[in-house]
Parts: C-alpha cells; sequence; structure tokens
C-alpha cells in the first residue's frame, strides 16, 4: 500500500493550522533502506535563504545520526550543474522563475509544470518532491500526476517533514524504477519467446522413420536471443531435408535475419530448390535483408534420400556434419569443396556432394559455438577434432539420442570452465533401431 502523501500526513496531525504533537508510539519511522553514507538532497529554489533555511535543513538526520547533505540551487542553470548520481532527491519550488529553460518551452498554461516536466527529464532517477503554497494545491496535486513522488506545503514545512517526505520518496521512486524494471524485462521476455519459437520449429518429419533431437543455447550475455538458426522438413517425394546455420554477430539484429532466412530456406525447399540455386537465393535474402553490408551467415543442408541410406550436402563456410555409425569411428563428413559463408561473396557457387550413409547411422549437425569453447584454462579451442573425440567416448559409453546431444552440450561447458559466450545449436538426425 503506497505511503500517504505529505500533505495526509501533516493533515492528519492538524487541528486548524496548527501542527499538533503526536505520541511517541505513533511516530514510527518508516522502513526505508537508506544509503550508508546517508541521503543527498538537492534544492532548487530561487531564494534558499528564505523560508527555506538550509542550516536549518542540515540539521535533519536520515537515520542513525548521519546527516543529510544539502545542495542548494537557485535556478535549472546551476541545478543541472549540481545533478549528480549521487543525488537521491530534489526539492523543487513550483514557484520558481523559468530561468534556463530550454529556448522554444512552454511556460504558461497548460504548461505551467514545465520546469517539473524539465526536472523529471534530467533526473529519471532522482526522487522529487514538489513544494508549494496551501493554497496551490489543485498545482500541487498535478504535479504528482506528471511525475513527482510527492508535494509540500511551504508553510506546513519543518525538518522532520523533510526528512520523512525525502525518505518516503526516494523509497517510492525506487520502488517505481523496480516495478518499471519488471515491467520492461516481462516484455522483453516475452518478446524474446516469440523470436525463440521462430528460432526453434517444430521439424516437419512425419513419414520418414528418422528420429531428431536438437539443443539450442544462447550465449551467456543475451537472453534467449541468438543468431543460430536450424530446421529440418521432409518433402512429399520423401526427401528430408535439414539446414543448420549461423548469422555472424549477436542479438536481435541478427536473430532476427537468422528467422528470415530459416524461413526462407524452408519455403524454397518446398519450393524445389536444393544446392546451388538454392543457396545462391538465401544469399540474395541475406543480403536484401541485412542491415549492414559487413554481415554474412555461414549454412550447412543435407538433402537426406528417401531411402535413408546417402544424402546430399552443401556447406556455405559451415563446419562439416558428424556422421556415427554402429560399428565405425564416428568422422566428420567431407569438409573441402564446400563454398564460401553467404553475403561474402556475390557470385559465389556452392558445390553439391553425395554422402554415403548406410542402414543405420546419426548425423551430429552443429554451429560454431559447440566448437570454439577453451579446452581448460589455456587458450586452447575444442576445434572439430576434440568434438570428434568427445562424442566418440560418449558413444562408446551406450549414449544415443537426446541423453548424447545433452552429455556432448554439458561436457564442452564444463570444458570451457564457464558459461559459453557464443550461441549454441547442435542437432541429432538418425536412422535405423541399432544407429547411435
Amino acid at each position: 500500500m503506497p505511503a500517504p502523501s505529505a500533505e495526509c500526513r501533516a493533515r492528519g496531525g492538524r487541528k486548524g493550522n496548527r501542527v499538533m504533537s503526536v505520541p511517541a508510539q505513533r511516530q514510527a519511522e518508516p522502513s526505508v533502506v537508506l544509503p550508508e553514507g546517508g541521503l543527498t538532497l538537492l534544492v532548487i529554489e530561487d531564494d534558499p535563504t528564505g523560508s527555506l533555511s538550509v542550516p536549518a535543513m542540515a540539521e535533519t538526520t536520515c537515520s542513525a545520526g548521519r546527516p543529510m547533505r544539502i545542495r542548494t540551487a537557485r535556478n535549472l542553470t546551476e541545478a543541472e550543474r549540481l545533478l549528480t548520481d549521487d543525488v537521491h532527491c530534489i526539492l523543487l519550488d513550483l514557484a520558481l522563475p523559468a530561468v534556463g529553460l530550454p529556448e522554444g518551452a512552454a511556460v504558461g498554461p497548460p504548461e505551467e509544470l514545465a520546469i517539473l516536466r524539465h526536472v523529471l527529464r534530467l533526473a529519471p532517477r532522482q526522487a522529487v518532491l514538489a513544494l508549494t503554497a496551501e493554497a496551490d494545491a489543485e498545482r500541487a496535486a498535478e504535479a504528482v500526476r506528471v511525475g513527482a513522488q510527492d508535494y509540500l506545503f511551504r508553510d506546513e514545512l519543518d525538518g522532520r517533514v523533510l526528512s520523512r517526505a525525502i525518505r518516503y520518496a526516494v523509497e517510492r521512486k525506487r520502488a517505481d524504477l523496480a516495478q518499471r524494471q519488471l515491467t520492461e524485462s516481462r516484455l522483453r521476455a516475452q518478446e524474446n519467446a516469440r523470436l525463440e519459437r521462430g528460432l526453434l520449429p517444430t521439424p516437419l518429419l512425419a513419414g520418414s522413420g528418422l528420429r531428431f533431437a536438437a539443443r539450442y543455447r544462447p550465449g551467456r550475455s543475451r537472453a534467449l536471443l541468438g543468431g543460430d538458426f536450424y530446421d529440418t522438413v521432409r518433402t512429399p517425394d520423401g526427401t528430408v531435408h535439414v539446414m543448420i546455420g549461423d548469422v555472424c554477430g549477436h542479438g536481435p539484429d541478427e536473430a532476427a535475419l537468422g528467422v528470415e532466412l530459416r524461413i526462407a530456406w524452408r519455403a524454397l525447399t518446398f519450393a524445389g530448390l536444393c544446392g546451388d540455386e538454392l543457396l545462391g537465393t538465401l544469399q540474395q535474402v541475406l543480403e536484401h535483408e541485412r542491415a549492414d553490408e559487413e554481415i554474412f551467415a555461414t549454412l550447412c543442408t543435407v538433402d537426406i534420400a528417401p531411402d535413408g541410406r546417402s544424402a546430399g550436402l552443401c556447406l556455405a563456410g559451415h563446419p562439416a556434419p558428424l556422421l556415427v555409425r554402429p560399428g565405425s569411428a564416428p568422422g566428420l563428413l567431407p569438409q573441402e569443396g564446400g563454398g564460401p559463408a553467404l553475403g561474402l561473396l556475390p557470385q559465389a557457387r556452392w558445390p553439391h556432394r553425395r554422402v554415403e550413409l548406410g542402414d543405420a547411422w546419426s548425423l551430429l549437425l552443429y554451429t560454431d559455438g559447440l566448437i570454439e569453447g577453451k579446452v581448460g584454462a589455456g587458450a586452447r579451442r575444442l576445434g572439430q577434432e576434440g568434438m570428434t573425440e568427445l562424442v566418440t567416448r560418449q558413444v562408446k559409453e551406450g549414449l544415443a539420442g537426446e541423453e548424447l546431444l545433452d552429455a556432448v552440450v554439458a561436457e564442452v561447458r564444463a570444458l570451457n570452465g564457464e558459461e559459453l559466450t557464443d550461441d549454441l545449436a547442435v542437432l541429432l538426425l538418425g536412422r535405423g533401431a541399432d544407429a547411435p
């Protein structure tokens, strides 16, 4: 429940125009967690030595004997100079002459609170108390609606009222900022979740007989956002198409571009494009949608034949998938002969290469976030060789499917010694009862 306004607190103990004494047991101090060094108050009034006596205010204590630091400014120009990060509260005289307002700012009705609005813009993180005459109660209430934490009547002001009002105002400002941050955080989470649903599509594999699993982790400082993307679909002819890619850079722009490329890939795949023609069209999409000409994307596409025994492979600057088969050591599909990343060369080509898979197999596709993590405290990276050894060991331990994916990601993170800084996406597609 919000604390009562200064007017209500003052009027609650008044009879006529006199301030009544309140029994000690009812004068409970607000439970406000104050800075260890006490509070700093900035007074903006054209006559700070008049009815508001600075020496008298300086005798006011915050709590536990800690003095309140007072700064005074006669106009907005002085106030801007004195307004630093260590100021916790501002006491603004609403009758202050309009000196120091930006040129063109309205000062008459309906902008009679232009000075207050200007101070609120200058001090978005500080509590603001409006000071006015009791006869101007309507204007004082409007000041609160505009954004002040509270208002004080000049003829009711004393050290005790001021001290309590400042502490209440500072606490309310903190609560307002915390609530605003919470609201913004929730909105970001909702937006990120919507974007994540675009980045992490539902695979369309009905009728293929293939097993599919995926893991996706954004970099440690980017919440749900990341530039990695993937997709898997089965076309009417029975071919299963799988793709994984990585937009350079991190953040919402790169993640949004990844979503666009994924959607374009799915549409073009269903339209019958593949190989060089498909990647060339995706490059055109990237060139038209990227925010900067330096942005590029790596991509790996695999088209698995309807019988599941062979596949076509295209690489656009992306690491080759890892093939795992029963009775054989895991090995990378051919890396050489691929083309450049999308967006680097205007007339690039991407050869389409056929590879044999066999009867039972698992295919691991990944982004470079899986292989660029560190190994121990040094600068050595895991790399494709280290990843192959890691997977080989875990397959020998009998891991397969989602258990294998979870173990791979967990060990990569453990070897790195801390959260991975790059986005990471890993897919595992398998065929056959004996497939790892």
